[in-house]
């Protein structure tokens, strides 16, 4: 395994210049060591940009590098069909039982066309029920032959009943495709919940799978996801691409309708950090005065932040694992508390959703984290620099698979 310090120059490196690609592409392929090559792979896959890639560039890069993007390319195609097929079945077994659901993000986005077959990876399917249905589309699920897998605060994640073991880093037809069921969006900010739930639904709806009632509601949860996201540091390149994609089909009412709105009589102040990073790698796509007006309502600490932060920096790129993610995103010094009470001394329940987290991917205890101690952890965080796990199995996965 190579130095810490070289992958993380290796993954920074690789995820600009990736980032940039995606954009627009350049005439020639970066001159990358056999690392950085084999990293690729591996940021290509995290940030959910492999088909982008594999449709758009210019340059062709070494032989291993274009037979995984075609690779890439022919399943990402096989698993859209796929997961269209899963969509039909939902709608009809919700309809079925009269529930009316609200299909989110990557399912509401292929009803817009807006990305070629392939193009947009999905490893789950999001939707949005009322409470008093959840033992209805429980059957529904059970119907199509999925079942429960777990349950945590935000969602209960259902899989199928019968289901292969995923079969490596990238994207696969045959890695398993969860739904995943809210009865609310919501994203904690940093401890303090934003919730959107009410302006994802429509007076309209009606049984089976609805879209969102407008394009601003599709691009709200997009930017509330991201922005949740990035407070994390568990941010994709793809999401960005989402929001450059639909905020490219607002008219100026419309930003103005997504910047006017208040929640819990607070102007949104959390919407600039995500169409401040857009704007930075989809120049143009953003409006400017929407994005000064986002400015306006941001906290000046977060403002800050927002103005210094890469890609790489909030997403899965970022090794590092840091002891208090997000704490930029506090409003006060008693969110501040909050934050970091929640990582020194975390619930029972947050310590047993870690522990539902590590048996459903047991892929996580390839790096020696969350079998070890909180306590150990905490002085991990203070006094050395641990790894990420979820990105160091992805990197270890990618160079096995570099070196045949």
């Amino acid at each position: 395994m190579p130095p810490f310090r070289a992958v993380a120059t290796a993954l920074r490196k690789t995820t600009e210049r990736l980032a940039a690609e995606v954009v627009a592409s350049s005439a020639s392929p970066p001159e990358w060591s056999e690392l950085e090559w084999a990293i690729a792979r591996s940021v290509s896959a995290m940030q959910g940009i492999s088909t982008l890639l594999a449709n758009n560039l210019s340059w062709s890069g070494p032989p291993t590098w274009v037979s995984f993007l075609a690779e890439q390319r022919e399943q990402s195609v096989q698993r859209h069909a796929r997961i269209g097929a899963v969509l039909e079945q939902i709608d009809a077994a919700a309809r079925q039982r009269s529930v009316e659901c609200v299909a989110l993000k990557g399912a509401a986005l292929r009803a817009l066309d807006l990305y070629r077959p392939g193009e947009r990876p999905m490893a789950d399917v999001d939707l949005l029920v009322a409470s008093r249905d959840m033992q209805a589309i429980s059957a529904a699920m059970a119907e199509i032959d999925y079942v429960e897998a777990f349950e945590t605060h935000r969602h209960r994640v259902f899989e199928p009943r019968s289901k292969t073991p995923q079969p490596g880093y990238a994207e696969h037809v045959d890695n398993p495709l969860k739904i995943e069921i809210h009865t609310a969006i919501a994203e904690a900010l940093p401890v303090r919940k934003v919730d959107i739930t009410a302006r994802l639904k429509s007076g309209r709806m009606r049984p089976g799978l609805n879209n969102y009632p407008d394009l601003v509601s599709l691009l709200l949860h997009l930017l509330l996801h991201a922005a949740g996201n990035m407070r994390a540091h568990a941010l994709r390149q793809v999401q960005l691409h989402d929001i450059a994609l639909v905020g490219n089909l607002l008219y100026d009412h419309d930003w103005d309708m997504l910047l006017g709105q208040r929640h819990d009589d607070e102007v949104r102040w959390w919407l600039y950090p995500p169409l401040a990073l857009t704007a930075r790698y989809y120049p143009n796509h953003i409006p400017g005065e929407a994005l000064r007006a986002a400015r306006a309502r941001c906290p000046r600490i977060l403002r800050l932040a927002a103005a210094r932060q890469s890609l790489t920096d909030v997403s899965w790129s970022n090794l590092r694992i840091p002891a208090f993610p997000g704490i930029a995103w506090s409003r006060t010094p008693f969110e501040v508390v909050r934050l970091v009470r929640s990582r020194a001394l975390p619930s029972r329940a947050s310590l047993a959703e870690l522990e539902v987290t590590r048996r459903a991917q047991p892929q996580l205890d390839t790096v020696p984290w969350y079998g070890v101690s909180h306590g150990r952890r905490i002085l991990r965080w203070l006094f050395s620099r641990p790894p990420r796990v979820q990105t160091m199995v992805s990197v270890l996965a990618a160079l096995r698979d570099a070196r045949g």
